[in-house]
Parts: structure tokens; C-alpha cells; sequence
């Protein structure tokens, strides 16, 4: 590979993704245990859908006013492949609100398009309030808003017309219809798809239709340790990857400070350690360990070499509250892609 060559590569201009998910606000806000105990039904550390009452009720309570800042599953994974240099779009959908114009803003100016955005006169934008604890756990509570008026007649084959790569978030299997269309729609302009599992009440609450969607459309998968127990039956992370190994080309499970285990169909598992720092807040850690890791591997890097790099990005964004990191940390990151290759990184001539 000449100079020019690996220069395209480290720009990732050669591999556009398209991120499919729910355009949400983040109110982030650190909160005790005893609160969560108190005023928050459920598991710590999980998600559930609230309605706009519910979510008044709960804004109400906090002990302090939130902070609020662009996010959403998948918008945070495209808004890291934008922010290292990857060719990157969002399609999603916002209220004619000011939160929904915020939202657009700080996508763009990360460097997303969002020309594909689609607008709701009647819903704000939808918001997720991310509850962090003293251990750097989060738990979340979410109000789609906008987000949930997306229906699969607003999608069109020009959405995903010269794109790469889609990358859904597993939250859209709240609603079946709109995520099959999705894919369907994907797969007829011959993108390839990955699809992150979310939570494991997502993935409790899809498992009757799941393994057909993994087999069918899916090329990539990516799930933590809770998600590939719910998956597979079984707490061992490594039972919980061949399981979804067997349906996908692809198979990640992240596994926290132990960092992730990956399997390529027709190859043998690789581990390879986390990024261990003092975390103040994992909100966004997941999403920004899949940005590192496929600006990486869709631009050719070996797997191993990309799931360090989506441990490095996932490493920076713990020691930040919030999934939006400064520009600071991103012209930095953006350097040490730079000099990967100085480190006896090859790029690979794969299917993708």
C-alpha cells in the first residue's frame, strides 16, 4: 500500500455509515443510590420507556437540574466515526422544537449529515434522562417523543442510496414494523448492517424474532456481557459470542474493564483488553467502543488492531459525564490514528 493509499485509509474516506436510531437529548444528572432506590423503579443500570408524565414526574424529583447534551444510541456511535474522520450520516427524527434544532446543530457541526432528517409538527424531540451513580453506573429512563412518530412508509430507498454501512441501534425493535423496513430497505441497496443490542430488556423482549433478523440481514453484532446472557442463556461471555457467532459474520461482546471478545464466522475468538482508567460516568462507553472499532475495521484494519482502537475512544469517554467529548480529545485521538499504522498496522483485503 503507497503513501496515498494509507493516507485515504487513516481519513476513512473509503466506507460511509449511516446511522438508523432515535434522535434523543440527554439529561444527565448524578444522582445517589438510595435515590434510585427510592424514586426509580426497576433495575440499576437498566433502560425502560417512560411517558411524558411520568418523565415530568421524575424531572420533578431530581436533586439537581440536569445537563443537557446531543445524544441517542446510534447518533453517539456515528457522531465518534465523524469525529475520527469517518464519512458519516444520521437518519432520525426530530420535533420543530428547540431541542430538536439543538439536536440537528451539534450533530453537524461533529461533522454528521443530516440531510436525511425527518421533522414531527406535533411531538417535541425526544429526551433520555441518564441517572449516574457514584460507581459510574447509569441508569436510564426515556421519552421517544418525535422519535417514536417515525413510521415505515417516511422511509425511502434515496435514505440509504450510496451509503456503506447502516448502523442500527437495537432500541428500534420497540417497533418491529419501522426496523424491518429498515433493514429490508438496507439490504435492497446492498448495505452491509450492524446492529448493536442495546439493552438486554431489548433483547428479553425480541427474542422471538431476533435470530431470523440476525441471520437474514444482520453482518455485524454487537451486545454486552448482560445482552449475550439474555441472548444465549448463559453468563459466560464467550458462550454468548458463539451463539452469535453462528447467525452473523461478526460477533462482538464487550465485557466492561475486561475488556471484548470477538469472533469472525469460521474463525477462532480473540480477546482483547480493555483501556483501564478511573471512570466517572459510562454513559456512552458501548457506543463509543463501536465508533473506535469501525472506523478501524470498515477501513481495513485487522480486528484486533480495531477493537484496540474501539478501547481507547470508549477509554476517554468514561472520564467524561455525558457521550460528548471535547474537541481537545478528539484532534487527539484523530493524531494516534494517525500514527497507527507506524505501529505495524496492516490493512486487510476482507469482504467488507
Amino acid at each position: 500500500m503507497d503513501m496515498v493509499d494509507m493516507v485515504d485509509m487513516m481519513n476513512g474516506g473509503s466506507r460511509s455509515l449511516l446511522g438508523f436510531g432515535s434522535a434523543l437529548v440527554d439529561l444527565l444528572v448524578h444522582v445517589e443510590d438510595d435515590f434510585l432506590r427510592r424514586a426509580i423503579p426497576g433495575l440499576k443500570g437498566g433502560t425502560e420507556l417512560v411517558q411524558d408524565s411520568e418523565m415530568s414526574a421524575i424531572l420533578a424529583g431530581l436533586p439537581q437540574s440536569p445537563v443537557q447534551v446531543p445524544g441517542g444510541a446510534a447518533a453517539n456511535t456515528i457522531v465518534g466515526y465523524a469525529q475520527l474522520g469517518g464519512r458519516a450520516s444520521m437518519l432520525a427524527k426530530i420535533g420543530n422544537d428547540p431541542a430538536g434544532e439543538f439536536y440537528r446543530q451539534s450533530l453537524a457541526q461533529s461533522g454528521v449529515s443530516t440531510t436525511l432528517f425527518k421533522r414531527d409538527l406535533r411531538h417535541a424531540t425526544g429526551q433520555c434522562l441518564c441517572m449516574i451513580t457514584p460507581d459510574s453506573e447509569r441508569t436510564m429512563r426515556t421519552c421517544m417523543g418525535a422519535a417514536n412518530t417515525l413510521v415505515p412508509e417516511e422511509l425511502a430507498p434515496a435514505d440509504f442510496a450510496g451509503q456503506d454501512w447502516l448502523y442500527i441501534e437495537g432500541y428500534a425493535l420497540f417497533n418491529r414494523e419501522l426496523m424491518r423496513k429498515a433493514l429490508e430497505l438496507a439490504k435492497s441497496a446492498n448495505l452491509k448492517v450492524c446492529l448493536d443490542l442495546a439493552a438486554p430488556e431489548i433483547v428479553r423482549s425480541a427474542q422471538d424474532i431476533l435470530p431470523e433478523l440476525l441471520r437474514d440481514y444482520v453482518d455485524a453484532v454487537f451486545a454486552n456481557e448482560l445482552e449475550a446472557e439474555m441472548f444465549a442463556g448463559t453468563s459466560d461471555p464467550q458462550a454468548g459470542l458463539a451463539a452469535l457467532a453462528e447467525l452473523c459474520p461478526l460477533a462482538v461482546v464487550k465485557i466492561g474493564r475486561q475488556g471484548a471478545w470477538l469472533q469472525e464466522r469460521g474463525k477462532e475468538a480473540i480477546h482483547v483488553e480493555a483501556k483501564v482508567v478511573q471512570a466517572v460516568d459510562t454513559t456512552g462507553a458501548g457506543d463509543l467502543w463501536a465508533a473506535g472499532f469501525l472506523y478501524g475495521w470498515l477501513n481495513g484494519w485487522p480486528l484486533r488492531s480495531a477493537a484496540e482502537l474501539g478501547a481507547l475512544v470508549a477509554s476517554e469517554v468514561v472520564q467524561v459525564t455525558g457521550a460528548v467529548m471535547p474537541d481537545a480529545t478528539w484532534a487527539r485521538l484523530r493524531e494516534q490514528c494517525r500514527q497507527w499504522p507506524k505501529l505495524g498496522n496492516k490493512r486487510e483485503k476482507t469482504w467488507r
